[in-house]
This record gives structure tokens, sequence and C-alpha cells, in this order.
């Protein structure tokens, strides 16, 4: 298999996991580890799967191809070391992100992320664990706007863990059913949508009452 193969498979991970699992075998941990790691590390990297692969990896458990607190406790560490250094990267670069131009960074999804920090405060790096693309840029907005690491490692820690424990969970019960399978694609989506929607009319609750109270 050669690199380009390999990496297909990475981006396809919600139908390739059992084929990475017979091949590799316990290396697929080190293969998620590094998926999360990334996802969540690198934001040029943003197009990585996310929840997909949490949600197959936790099915996969049912039949003991991978053991669940091994992997919980692997992608904690994952994803929080991932925010982390994507933290450090957005504190080194600073405020140069917005007058530079760096052919590395999608400056509209830098832009939508920032937005949704300004609105949504430190509880952002929360949030954001279930929100593609806003999942990766979040901690290096966080660094850009110089939140204190302190306070950044606390919602980090807990976004992590949230969004670890509830996807691998939600597929350890209900991966394996045909109906789920067959429509992953779809679920993902609705439970994104489910993410976003709520913020949505939250955000628009703020709006129309400062509109009204004018």
């Amino acid at each position: 298999m050669d690199l380009m193969q390999f990496f297909d498979m990475i981006l396809h991970v919600d139908k390739t996991l059992g084929v990475l699992l017979a091949k590799y075998g316990v290396y697929v941990y080190a293969v998620l580890f590094a998926i999360v790691f990334c996802e969540t590390g690198l934001v040029v990297l943003f197009f990585f799967p996310g929840d997909t692969l949490l949600f197959i990896a936790g099915a996969a458990c049912v039949s003991g191809q991978l053991d669940y607190w091994v992997l919980i406790t692997l992608l904690i560490t994952a994803a929080v070391t991932g925010n982390t250094l994507n933290y450090w990267i957005g504190e080194a670069i600073g405020q140069r992100v917005f007058t530079h131009n760096y052919r590395w960074i999608n400056k509209d999804a830098m832009r939508r992320t920032h937005d949704f920090f300004e609105k949504h405060g430190g509880k952002t790096i929360i949030l954001a664990r279930f929100v593609p693309v806003v999942r990766t840029f979040a901690p290096f907005v966080a660094g850009v706007s110089d939140m204190t690491h302190a306070r950044f490692q606390l919602y980090n820690f807990a976004g992590a863990a949230i969004w670890v424990i509830s996807l691998v969970t939600a597929g350890f019960f209900f991966g394996n059913l045909p109906i789920v399978r067959d429509n992953l694609t779809l679920i993902v989506l609705l439970g994104v949508s489910a993410a976003i929607v709520p913020l949505a009319l939250g955000g628009l609750w703020k709006v129309s009452r400062k509109m009204l109270s004018r």
C-alpha cells in the first residue's frame, strides 16, 4: 500500500476501519491517535475525520477489535494534546494571523471561528468539539486571543472528555445497527445540526432582544 492509498483510507475511515484493523491490528490505536491529534492540532488538516471516526471506533469495540477503555483514554489524550499544540501555535503567531497572508490558514474558517469565539467565549472550546472545522480552529483562535493557558486547559479537557466519551459510547451501543451503519453520514449531519441550531437560535434571540430594546 502506497502513501496515497493509506491517506485515502484515513479520509474514509468510516468505511475502511475494518480493513485497517485486519491489516495493522493493535497499531490502529496509533493511527487513530494520530488522526484525532492532527485534526485537532493542525489547522491545515481540518478536513480529517473526527465525529465519524469516534463513532465507528466505538462500534468496533463491540466485537473486541478495539478495547473501549483504552480507546477512550487514548483519544481523550489525543484531543487534549492536539488542542494544546494548536493553542500554542496560535499564541506564537498572535494577531499577525489577521494581517499576514498565511497560505496554510483558511481565512474564511478562521473568521467564522473568531466570530463564534467572540459570541460564546471560553465555552466555545467545549461547543466547538461537536462542530467540524470550527473544532480545529477554536484552540488556534483561543491562542491568538490571549486566553490564559489555565483557563484554556479547563475547557480543553472538559470538551475532549465529553466529545470522545459521548461519540465512542454512541458508536458502541448503536454503531452496529444496520439502519445506523447504512445512514451514518446523514446521522452525523443531523448530529452537527443539533449542535449548531441551538447556538444559532441563541444568537438570533440576543440580536432580536437588542433590536427590540432600542
